[in-house]
């Protein structure tokens, strides 16, 4: 997820299977930078119903509310 929207991407294959791209992060579904915004509306007091309302209008995608909570939790540990 992107703060464009969902992406689909698709990642070559080699026979040793050692391709990592430099754009993302092995693993990576959420670009940092809208983590990032998820993490500032939550330290800024933003409700998670209304985090949810905002990404869903920003990118046409929602997230779950337990995957903002877990964003949120990973945020409140660092």
């Amino acid at each position: 997820m992107t703060r464009v929207g969902r992406l689909e991407l698709r990642v070559p294959q080699d026979r040793a299977g050692r391709f990592s791209t430099e754009l993302f992060e092995r693993y990576q579904r959420s670009e940092k930078a809208l983590v990032a915004a998820l993490a500032e509306m939550y330290v800024q007091g933003v409700s998670t119903r209304k985090v949810k309302a905002i990404i869903e209008e920003l990118c046409g995608h929602a997230f779950s509310a337990s995957s903002i909570s877990a964003i949120n939790k990973n945020w409140t540990r660092a």
